[in-house]
């Protein structure tokens, strides 16, 4: 089998992306395609043939779509370049087709609603003048902004596959053609029946162009997280050339290569350490906040940071091989996977295109057959009544209407949904799997726990540990100076300070000898620390890190350094498994400290030690639906192939990117806020679609003449226009109730 990945352009809805894959599996030797509407791309699985990449190719562009073979990793400029043009063509058409559109709506609906402006009108310009002016506006309007559906809806009609652009053509060229009647021939029309309904066509075009750009934008980024992991590896390398040292391209980076790292750069590709010793910031890969010491033979996975020392290393992956690319790659299939809601989509189409259309020409053909005289006149209105009231205007409201303004309200409570379809999973949602560093803690070391031996001064260790902290760059020494320095203590100055990696620190403070640093420092310095030994057990057993402190060979004090928890954490998590919710815990981190944080929470499954991958084959294995809340360069895979993905606003860009949701505050108190107004939001939308097709339904029988015989009701097109106008207008009044919904948890004050 051979699989190939095409780059469409063209697609709109769920039923291009059927038509391009009933395109694809037409064709010989094709046996699967997958069409991605969001990444605009096909993923084609066929039989091995040289010539059958152009052929595939040639068959998608023929049926209406064109496209090209993606080259992997290539053309990524291009194409943003391409989507931001498209953007911005969409957002001109839009404003352009509202500013037509306005004058003409408030012209007509104003006559409607007051007798009044109707009265000055006809006695001013005239209401044939004034129909004249809508005509031409309108007509503008069609030709110019809208002229994208008539020239792939009408075409796709004739062929004998309509989709939605077909049903907007015909139903704004039926309010266009009778209004069009009206005006020119009112004579062929019923006594009574000439009217205009140039609004209707105009508000239905603006909408639906108003709807696309909104959906454009959304898909215009969602190639912004492999963006920013691409730019994670550097564009440059010192590597070995001989006896030199010279600067590279990273493209020209070969296995075996030998690169030098200086104290603050970024690894540019997997290796091993051949010299040096240094602390490496691995957090894109474990999440783990404190950076990890390496010497020789260590592994170094490229785009983490070099914070310390100096390394040389030795290159044993590169490209594609790489971690960093391996993630990439994740990213991209996640992103690319099929989200349910477009079957759903398709199933509608499917469907209510042609019984609209179906129904429509029975009308019609029905008064031609049955009808009073003059027949053809009733069956044109009741024909065109038909098509205006069963128009899509509501359908194409029902759900952008609810998710805007759902996403809005949810903004104010702390949640930002960037992906609307994740407002329709996260209702679903039985499992919420949570990272712990920076996700469920605060991310950073903090000093929690501090025991000092007897007859040591207190306020003089700590002082005397801060001196010496302050002279190192390391995490730990950082919080234990802030841990300090919050008590108002006056920190001394240390002379002839030495860190040793990987051990401690010592330096001569006011006289006295002080060492910081591990159980093994303080053994290998003739430290005894038994005094302690209470302390510290209990300490390592709950997964934290342990600095002791020795003055002069004696030790002083011990402090136990840990990444809390935030101070909503445990509120949130209570309120989520009060909600039915099942929870639980993926870390990069240590078994001790994942077990330490769960023995504080209500959850109900932990992993630890688990890598991008293995976070990844976790979540497979949870009964779905599944949300993954992350904030870590690591937690993007997971980000991505989870159910809804919900990333901590505090944490990186790259996860931010690669999530559907995301808490801008990074206060977990907004994860309970986002599963209830996606609820809420969602019975909104049922609601909307209800009324959009059930009550459009229930008039179609109506604008047929079903009860003329019965009553002498023919719905004429004002009506129907009125109807439809009405339909939208409860869509998008009830869509507006959304921004009353209260947050479901409130932060308690302290």
């Amino acid at each position: 089998m051979a699989q190939t990945t095409f780059d469409i352009s063209g697609m709109h809805c769920a039923s291009c992306v059927g038509r391009v894959e009933r395109a694809l599996l037409a064709m010989p030797g094709v046996v699967t395609a997958h069409v991605n509407l969001a990444l605009d791309e096909a993923v084609v699985e066929g039989l091995p043939d040289s010539a059958a990449e152009a052929r595939i190719a040639s068959g998608i562009t023929q049926a209406g779509y064109p496209a090209r073979i993606k080259v992997a990793g290539a053309g990524r400029a291009e194409k943003t370049a391409q989507k931001q043009a498209e953007i911005a063509t969409l957002g001109r058409m839009t404003l352009i087709a509202a500013m037509l559109t306005l004058p003409v709506f408030l012209v007509e609906m104003g006559g409607h609603a007051l007798p009044s402006i109707h009265h000055w009108i006809a006695g001013t310009i005239g209401q044939t003048n004034s129909w004249l002016i809508q005509a031409v506006l309108i007509t503008v309007v069609m030709v110019w902004p809208g002229r994208d559906f008539y020239l792939r809806g009408l075409p796709d009609l004739f062929k004998g596959a309509p989709d939605m652009n077909a049903l907007v053509a015909i139903g704004t060229l039926a309010a266009w053609g009778y209004s069009m009647v009206a005006l020119f021939a009112p004579i062929v029309l019923p006594i009574g029946t000439a009217a205009v309904y140039f609004e209707a066509a105009g508000v239905i075009v603006t909408l639906i162009l108003l709807g696309r750009y909104l959906e454009a934008r959304a898909k215009g980024r969602t190639g912004d997280a492999i963006a920013k992991l691409v730019g994670l590896r550097p564009t440059t390398a010192t590597a070995r050339r001989g006896a030199a040292w010279v600067q590279i391209a990273a493209d020209q980076i070969t296995i075996g290569d030998e690169l030098q790292v200086a104290p603050g750069e970024t690894i540019p590709a997997d290796g091993v350490v051949v010299e040096g010793q240094s602390y490496v910031n691995e957090s894109m890969m474990t999440g783990e906040p404190v950076p990890v010491q390496k010497g020789t033979d260590a592994r170094i996975i490229g785009g983490t940071l070099n914070t310390t020392g100096s390394l040389i290393l030795r290159v044993s992956h590169v490209g594609e091989a790489s971690v960093l690319a391996q993630i990439i790659r994740m990213v991209e299939d996640a992103q690319g996977a099929r989200l349910p809601v477009q079957e759903l989509v398709n199933r509608i189409t499917l469907w209510f295109v042609p019984v609209v259309m179906a129904l429509a020409l029975l009308t019609v053909l029905g008064w031609l057959v049955f009808g009073p005289d003059p027949a053809l006149r009733f069956a044109l209105v009741a024909g065109v009544s038909v098509l205006i009231v069963a128009c899509p205007c509501a359908m194409g409201l029902a759900t952008p209407t609810s998710i805007m303004v759902g996403t809005g309200r949810a903004a104010q409570m702390g949640v930002l949904f960037r992906k609307g379809d994740a407002l329709q999973s996260l209702q679903l949602v039985r499992t919420i799997v949570f990272d712990k560093t920076g996700t469920l803690t605060m991310g950073h070391p903090d000093v929690t726990d501090l025991s000092y031996v007897d007859g040591a001064g207190a306020a003089k260790v700590l002082a005397d540990v801060a001196a010496v902290e302050a002279r190192s760059e390391h995490p730990i020494a950082k919080a234990i100076v802030a841990y300090a320095t919050a008590r108002d203590l006056t920190i001394p100055i240390a002379q002839d300070f030495e860190a040793v990696i990987g051990y401690g620190a010592k330096a001569s403070v006011d006289g006295r000898f002080v060492l910081v640093g591990t159980a093994r420092f303080m053994a290998e310095n003739d430290v005894p620390i038994a005094a302690l030994k209470a302390d510290s057990d209990a300490w390592t057993a709950q997964g934290k890190t342990l600095v002791f402190v020795a003055a002069d060979g004696k030790v002083q004090a011990l402090l136990a350094v840990s990444d809390a928890l935030k101070p909503t954490t445990t509120q949130a998590l209570n309120a989520l498994h009060d909600m039915g919710i099942k929870l639980a815990m993926i870390t990069g981190d240590t078994q001790a400290s994942a077990d330490a944080i769960a023995a504080e929470l209500p959850l109900d499954h932990v992993r630890a030690e688990a890598l991008p991958d293995q976070k990844l084959a976790a979540l497979k294995q949870m009964q779905g639906p599944v949300a993954f809340v992350g904030d870590g360069i690591n937690d993007a895979p997971a980000l991505a192939a989870a159910d809804v993905g919900i990333a901590v606003g505090t944490g990186t860009d790259i996860a931010i990117e690669a999530a559907d949701v995301v808490l801008m505050s990074g206060d977990l108190l907004a994860v309970v806020n986002a599963v209830q107004i996606s609820k809420h939001t969602m019975r909104n939308i049922r609601q909307n679609l209800f009324w959009a097709f059930a009550y459009n339904s229930l008039l179609i029988p109506v604008a047929a003449g079903v009860f003329y015989p019965l009553f002498g009701v023919l719905l004429s097109p004002a009506l129907a226009a009125g109807a439809m106008a009405l339909s939208s207008v409860f869509v998008l009044s009830n869509a507006l109730r959304l921004r009353w919904v209260q947050p479901a948890t409130q932060k308690q004050e302290a």
